[in-house]
Order: structure tokens, then sequence, then C-alpha cells
């Protein structure tokens, strides 16, 4: 009710129904897929082929809506500010006066998770943001900069040497991701142990985190370790709590929104934890990791300045494990390939390119050439996710 003909679904994969059962009633077909929904006769009971959750979904929302409200008639009272009132009530009785060290990243979630707590349990947070030598460029002192004036009690905790070190030489994206996975709960335990009597550690988890790493009530694959899941090994002892567990991005958005939050924070592109390891393509090193952080500060200083910035959801360059032929005044140079990224989505589980102007790519590529040392080539990803992801690792 209420959807177009022609109205654009997102099927992200190559199964067909060919033949529905006896009872069952044809709803809606494409040119390709005979049988896209149907119904059962008789029974409200509804089968769709495609995703009518993601964003490229034109009228999913209305179609999720129709059965929720006027098939299933399940009330629709999920505000951000309900959900505040009710996550702040249920972190009180949860956490009674335990005191509850929280990872913070500088990213939206940890910041909502972070504020959360804070109101449901003020002091007793701790709150701890760990350089693991893969973060954005001169990001480490300007997120520590930006806590400030929040009420939060944070510590900046300086550990690049010691990731770095841990990562050299290794080139698999998941050994890489378990690394920094472990490398960030032992500098964590390492820190959590001067504070007496910690019993918590928050996470900033949120939904697709948990979807794309474990399998969830069904047969779906985990697509990638997540340093936020899986959890803690036993000889810290400490429980998880995280607050945004079931929420997607963009209602960890209308949350921290409700919350009083910078808009400018909650705006920030989503960061990978893994930071720029998981864009260094091959093994890691000082060298690659600066010639990267240039780069990446090239593209996004580029995208705010032509305000393109809030019109993309996520962005990054990616250091390839190639070297290409090139020609620097008279001479032939044989330097890195970078690729940029920018997807457009709402909550990360299904993204598509955006389509950039070309002279912005055009001043990019040429302010990345000319200004950052080892690199002379930059190409431009125009993969959907899916079948691609958004990060290439």
């Amino acid at each position: 009710e209420g959807v177009s003909e022609n109205s654009q679904v997102w099927m992200s994969h190559s199964d067909s129904i060919k033949a529905l059962p006896a009872n069952g009633v044809k709803l809606a077909s494409t040119h390709d897929v005979e049988f896209a929904a149907y119904k059962i006769e008789g029974e409200t009971t509804y089968a769709i082929q495609y995703h009518p959750e993601v964003f490229h979904s034109t009228d999913g929302s209305k179609m999720l809506e129709n059965f929720l409200v006027k098939i299933a008639e399940v009330p629709q009272n999920f505000t951000p500010n309900a959900f505040v009132e009710e996550m702040v009530a249920e972190l009180k009785e949860k956490l009674q006066d335990d005191k509850v060290v929280l990872g913070l990243s500088g990213g939206v979630d940890s910041t909502v998770a972070a504020v959360l707590l804070h109101q449901a349990i003020g002091k007793n947070l701790y709150c701890i943001f760990v350089n693991n030598g893969l973060l954005r460029k001169n990001e480490f002192q300007s997120v520590l900069d930006q806590y400030k004036g929040m009420g939060l009690n944070v510590k900046g905790v300086d550990s690049g040497d010691r990731f770095l070190s841990e990562l050299a030489g290794v080139s698999d994206p998941e050994t890489k991701r378990k690394i920094i996975g472990r490398v960030f709960i032992e500098v964590f335990d390492d820190e959590s142990h001067l504070i007496e009597d910690v019993k918590w550690l928050a996470q900033g988890t949120i939904y697709p985190d948990v979807i794309e790493s474990v399998s969830v009530k069904g047969p779906s694959a985990t697509i990638k370790s997540h340093h936020n899941v899986g959890g803690l090994p036993d000889y810290m002892k400490l429980k998880i709590v995280e607050p945004l567990r079931m929420l997607f991005k963009d209602e960890v958005r209308r949350v921290g929104a409700s919350l009083g939050i910078d808009p400018e924070l909650l705006g920030r592109h989503p960061f990978p934890g893994p930071g720029l390891s998981i864009r260094i393509l091959g093994d890691i090193t000082p060298e690659k990791v600066q010639i990267l952080q240039d780069v990446d500060k090239v593209f996004i200083d580029g995208l705010k300045s032509w305000g393109l910035y809030d019109k993309v959801w996520q962005a990054g360059a990616i250091l390839l494990p190639v070297n290409s032929v090139g020609v620097m005044g008279d001479e032939r140079t044989y330097e890195k390939v970078v690729a940029l990224r920018a997807v457009e989505s709402t909550d990360g589980m299904t993204a598509d390119w955006v389509h950039l102007p070309y002279d912005f790519l055009m001043k990019v590529s040429n302010d990345i050439i000319n200004k950052v040392k080892g690199v002379n080539r930059v190409v431009y990803d125009i993969s959907s996710k899916p079948p691609a992801t958004i990060e290439w690792e």
C-alpha cells in the first residue's frame, strides 16, 4: 500500500524462487525475477526476496511500516528521547555504584556511548583514548581537545610504537585486526589496573558490528572480525556493557542529537577501529602510515573545503601494494598507487559510491601527487556494497 510501480529494491544475491507453494499469491516481480514478493493465501504471512531495510530500497521503510503497523499491529514507540530515558535507567540499575572503563575513539559510537553512561553513572565512568599509531593525521591531540568541553573524564594513552612493532611484517587483514584487538585489550588492561575496583568495560558496539562479526540467529556468514565483538580474554576480569548494541548508525546519531552532542562531532565519518592498518594493503611500516595519513588529510580537507563532506557517508584513502611508473620533472619514478573511496549510505549495511565532481577529483589527485612524497598515481573506487565492502580489508 502506498508503494509505487517500478519502485527500486536492493537484491544482493543470485538466488531465485522458481515456483511458489500451492497457496502462494505473487505480489511483485521484476524483469529478471518473477517472484520478488508473495503472500500465503488466507494468512498474514508475506515473503520477500529483497532487502527492504536498506537505504537503496527506495520504498523499503514504507513496506516495513505497512507490515509492522497494519499487519503485525506493532506500536511505533521508538524515539531517541525514549531510548535515552530507558537506557539511562537500565544502566543505573545494571551498574549501580560500579566503576566503568570505556575506550573512546573520537567517533560517533563511542562518544554517544560515553555521554549515555556519563548521564547514568557520572564520575564512575573512566574514558581512555588510545593512540594506536594508525589514526588520521594529528587526530590524537585534536580528539582529546574535542572532549575537553564535554565534562567527561578522559585520559589519552599514546601507544603507537607498541602497536606498530606488533604489526611489523604482518600482511593478512584478519591477523592485523586480531593483533590490534589483542594489543588494544592489553593496553586497556594496563590502564584499567591503574583505576581501583573497575568492574565493567563499556564499548560503542553497534548492530552492524554484531551482524558482520557473528552469525546472528541464522546462516549469515562472518564477514570480518570486529575489535569490539567477541568477548574478552579470561585474564581480564571485566564484564562488558554495550548500550548501543541494538542500534544502527543513523539511530545512534539521532540519539546523540537528543543528548545535545555537538553536530560536528555527530557528523563525523565512520572510521574503522583498526584504523589505517586495514587501508594499507599488505604489511604496515611507519613510512606507509605517514604516506597514507598525508594522502587522507588532502582528501578529507578537500571534501570539507568543497562542501562535499556532509554529502558523503564515509571517505578515505587506501594505500595499494602496487608501484607504478611515473614522471616527475625529467625523471622516471616508480612509486605508490592510492585509491580514493567515498560512499553514501545510512547504516553501513549497504553503500553506493559517490559521484564526486570530476573537477574535485582532478584537484585532489593533483594535490596528492604533488604534495605527498612517494605517491605518483591516484585511482577512484566505483564499487558498491555489496558485492564489495566499504573498506578494502
